[in-house]
């Protein structure tokens, strides 16, 4: 048996290649599904390469979100949450504290901006994105927009990747994965590089889970991202590989597969030196009247669920106000 210290030395975030499992071979579909319930039922992480998404659309995008973060600061918190009855737009450094690990923890020392589904004000979440001029970020709607289309539809053929690892019906989780009244998040990141003469390391994002079911993030070069290995409890980087997704489980999943399926803590260390990181995390958290208890299969004979039935909406609204209410943002419902 080998040492703990060998344990640790030998912990990495798989690797898929799914162009087999997107051009419909059944030899790499059943491949793909073992390799991600593996990685599911472990890690909580994997990345995601031969994807759908275009290596120019990433491009335009990581370019577009680029010059928007560098506009004046004044001119950004025009486009401030603040302002939206449904949480989109910019958000400024600080604004939110997702560390689940230490109440002393300062604010992310992050901003970003949110882009949701296009619809009229109602329903928690719903109604319209706030945009730039176009003066200002020539291109940025139509870069931003053609992203988050290219990636729902990888989300959702994600979806059913999932359903094949739990030997459900490829289509299970289809509603859940492209309802029109779903909550589909696409946020990107700006981390402020930190002074090499700084003390200690900054958190750009806190320790902690994600809220829904899953999550595929786009990473720059730069690096940062780290995932928590639970029975050593150390920190592991995720090495970023250039046009692959980040995918990870988020704690409805968990939920949803009645712990079967792990949602992982992970944090993002703030880049030293001069570089800036970007990145966009892509959150697919479904319906927002799906009712969320343990899927078949996934609760052993003759044992209860863990979890009492769950609403979608009520989830994301609580785990809302507390991250943002650590960062002083009052989320309102209607």
């Amino acid at each position: 048996m080998g040492s703990i210290e060998d344990l640790i030395a030998n912990i990495t975030i798989p690797v898929i290649d799914i162009s087999g499992y997107l051009a419909d071979d059944p030899k790499a579909t059943a491949a793909c599904a073992s390799e991600l319930r593996s990685a599911c039922e472990n890690q909580g992480f994997l990345q995601v390469v031969g994807h759908s998404v275009q290596a120019a659309t990433q491009k335009n995008f990581l370019d577009a979100i680029a010059t928007f973060f560098t506009l004046p600061l004044e001119e950004k918190e025009r486009l401030r949450q603040s302002k939206s009855k449904c949480y989109r737009g910019y958000e400024r450094i600080g604004g939110q504290k997702l560390d689940e690990l230490d109440d002393e923890a300062t604010t992310d020392q992050k901003e970003g901006f949110s882009v949701r589904p296009e619809r009229p004000l109602g329903r928690f979440l719903a109604g319209p994105n706030q945009w730039p001029e176009e003066s200002a970020v020539p291109g940025f709607k139509e870069a931003y927009m053609d992203y988050f289309r290219e990636v729902h539809s990888l989300s959702t053929a994600m979806f059913q990747l999932i359903a094949l690892s739990l030997d459900l019906d490829r289509h299970f989780f289809d509603h859940f994965a492209s309802d029109s009244n779903g909550i589909c998040l696409c946020r990107s990141h700006h981390y402020p590089p930190t002074p090499p003469d700084a003390a200690g390391r900054t958190r750009g994002v806190g320790a902690h889970t994600d809220f829904g079911a899953m999550t595929l993030l786009l990473q720059d070069t730069v690096g940062g991202l780290e995932v928590l290995h639970k029975p050593t409890g150390t920190w592991h980087g995720v090495p970023p590989i250039e046009g692959a997704y980040v995918c990870n489980i988020g704690d409805l999943m968990q939920r949803w597969t009645n712990d079967r399926y792990r949602s992982t803590m992970h944090r993002v260390i703030s880049p030293l030196g001069h570089t800036d990181r970007y990145s966009c995390a892509f959150f697919n958290d479904g319906a927002l009247d799906m009712m969320i208890e343990p899927l078949p299969g996934c609760v052993p004979k003759g044992e209860n669920p863990k979890y009492e039935p769950l609403r979608v909406e009520d989830h994301i609204l609580k785990r809302y106000q507390q991250s943002y209410g650590a960062g002083g943002t009052r989320i309102e419902t209607a």
